[in-house]
């Protein structure tokens, strides 16, 4: 595995060096694309300045509203679909309606209902989030042992014990796959909204270099959002081993047989 891991950013690193010699060499329009080297130097300027850090907070103020928002809407619902019939009944025509949308198309109807503001593109991302965490939460409650919920009834334990300490423990890795999923849908419908409308965010600062033809800026911004994706999906990874230690070990023990 770490031998892989290696090869492939040895392999990375290869493609950057590629770029730089390619842009240097005037094979490719710098103009267009700039070489690695002036594009770091920007980034890092952008840094130290505090532009990029700004944009960055307004993006990420943003996505953890709209994404926890989903969290706690979606995956009580999600539960609650999976244990009651009634109530899968009940969202099931709107759940199949709703999410073969793409969450883009909500932007129009969100900058009607909340203008530009940043309600808009907590809306977006709120919608976005809201199917892979409702359907693995829900595919979770329906999947629990049998067993272990016989077990809790017949042990006295009442509605809101069992859900707590039978139904979330079982459906949390469903849970947790869609909070993972979400995590990168998070990012990208943030970028999108604040480049529909906004005047701040790593979006707009992207969209506004590349209509200055600060070429570098961009892809800098750019660079900045293959970072933070980055930074998000090891973080969320170092949190789930750090919470369910015990799913890892189970996972690991699979791989290995």
């Amino acid at each position: 595995m770490r031998g892989s891991k290696l090869n492939g950013l040895l392999f990375f690193l290869g493609l950057l060096i590629v770029w730089e010699l390619v842009a240097q060499g005037g094979l490719i329009n710098p103009l267009i694309v700039p070489p690695l080297s002036r594009i770091l130097r920007v980034f890092s300027e952008l840094v130290w300045s505090g532009q990029i850090p700004l944009q960055v907070a307004a993006s990420m103020k943003r996505a953890a509203a709209g994404y926890v928002l989903a969290a706690l809407v979606f995956i009580p619902l999600g539960i609650l679909m999976g244990l009651s019939q009634p109530v899968y009944r009940l969202f099931e025509v709107i759940v199949e309606m709703l999410r073969p949308v793409p969450p883009p198309v909500m932007s129009p109807v969100a900058m009607l209902s909340f203008g530009l503001e940043d309600e808009m593109k907590i809306f977006v991302i709120f919608f976005s989030c809201a199917w892979p965490i409702l359907l693995n939460t829900l595919d979770g409650a329906r999947n629990v042992d049998r067993v272990l919920l016989n077990t809790a009834r017949t042990f006295g334990l009442s509605r809101w014990k069992i859900i707590w300490n039978v139904i979330l423990p079982a459906a949390a890795p469903q849970i947790v796959t869609g909070l993972k999923v979400s995590l990168p849908i998070t990012l990208i419908l943030v970028v999108i909204s604040e480049m529909v409308g906004s005047t701040d965010g790593i979006g707009y600062f992207i969209l506004d270099s590349q209509r200055r033809f600060r070429v570098a800026h961009m892809y800098a911004g750019m660079l900045t959002l293959a970072i933070l994706g980055y930074t998000l999906n090891q973080s969320f990874n170092l949190l789930y081993k750090l919470v369910m230690p015990w799913h890892v070990g189970l996972m690991r023990m699979k791989d290995g047989g």
